[in-house]
């Protein structure tokens, strides 16, 4: 069939909306109409040549939810009009990582930014309309009208869910929140220091409140970030790393955060140095934020790693595993627990896609989100 979507051609490059030959799925895989997509960072970063994607033209969007079309033959599970949420990262449940309770790290995710099938490199579901392949990312695209998609990166959703909501789920809230819960262990009474409150970083906020932590210090220059994280479980907000490592020590007599989560947009080796010195001994530096991927070092005191024992813990999606924790944070939503409307700024439209990234880099935006008709 023919689509539309928003694609790449270069790096650093923008996006921009082209006409799409989609193939019809194949065995275990499924055609979505897609309602709604994030706008994340990481797109932006694949736009920038931060990430390096595998190939040109590559259709964007990782973040996203829609209304399956059509089921590919001999494809169990899934059924016309069922709603699915996208995970960017596919759990096969079957590889090591998947069957230790790692999903996040599924042998299928290799590919991630390859562009083509997670189980072959050679293949590929959407080509340019003279036949050339088109990369998917994270094999998905949720940047494009309709998507076919392998049903190890599709989550299974009520029908009553806003699905213009919910496909926050697919990537910023996970990454977050698991981010605080599951690699920072955020526990009953900690303090805690969010470094960077955008799409990603206001859904750490949420998670170490969730997790009872006492003291939930928020880290940003710009203003409505700094609201809206006090809105959604911060307790402290303030403009700069030095002035929140301070807080944290008059918490803590003197010792530091016990963790600090870095959820930079760009994130750079000097970001995690800082938050390396605002924690305490054996405390815990979450990396999360994405910048250039090629970037080696990091300015730490090697003593303190030593002798004061920090940890220094990256965090893919979260520590999520997908095919759980969407429906266990689609429930927390239901359940009023926990926030996604709240963090829509604005919605755009596909063809729009280029004022949406101009508008998170001016820092009007928690998140931005495509909706589709």
């Amino acid at each position: 069939m023919r689509t539309r979507g928003a694609v790449i051609t270069k790096a650093p490059g923008a996006y921009e909306v082209i006409d799409i030959d989609l193939d019809e799925p194949r065995q275990n895989e499924i055609l979505v109409k897609l309602a709604a997509s994030g706008l994340c960072h990481s797109d932006d970063h694949m736009a920038t040549g931060d990430i390096i994607v595998g190939m040109y033209p590559f259709c964007g969007g990782h973040e996203g939810a829609g209304v399956v079309q059509e089921v590919g033959p001999y494809t169990l599970g899934f059924e016309e009009g069922d709603h699915v949420i996208f995970s960017f990262l596919p759990g096969c449940g079957r590889c090591r990582w998947c069957a230790s309770g790692l999903q996040n790290l599924c042998d299928f995710g290799a590919l991630t930014l390859a562009g083509s099938r997670s189980d072959d490199p050679n293949s590929f579901r959407m080509h340019t309309t003279d036949g050339a392949p088109i990369g998917q990312a994270a094999g998905i695209s949720t940047f494009a009208e309709y998507t076919t998609v392998h049903i190890n990166s599709a989550v299974k959703v009520d029908k009553d869910l806003p699905l213009d909501k919910v496909c926050l789920l697919g990537c910023g809230v996970g990454t977050g929140w698991g981010s605080a819960v599951n690699a920072a262990q955020v526990r009953p009474g900690d303090t805690v220091i969010v470094m960077g409150v955008g799409g990603v970083g206001i859904n750490a906020v949420q998670g170490a409140a969730h997790a009872g932590a006492s003291n939930v210090i928020a880290v940003d220059p710009v203003a409505l970030k700094r609201e809206k994280a006090l809105q959604l479980g911060a307790t402290h907000a303030v403009e700069d790393i030095a002035e929140a490592a301070e807080l944290a020590k008059s918490f803590t007599n003197g010792q530091g955060a016990d963790s600090a989560i870095v959820t930079v947009g760009v994130t750079n080796g000097e970001h995690v140095g800082q938050a390396f010195a605002a924690i305490r001994k054996a405390g815990t530096v979450v990396v999360t934020g994405v910048g250039k991927i090629t970037e080696v070092g990091l300015p730490i005191s090697l003593g303190e790693l030593t002798l004061f024992q920090k940890r220094i813990q990256g965090a893919l999606f979260g520590q999520s595993n997908p095919s759980f924790d969407i429906l266990r944070q689609a429930q927390m939503y239901r359940d009023g627990k926990l926030k996604l409307d709240e963090l829509i700024t604005t919605t755009y439209r596909l063809d729009d896609i280029a004022q949406g990234y101009e508008d998170m880099h001016a820092g009007k935006n928690i998140r931005g989100v495509i909706v589709y008709d």
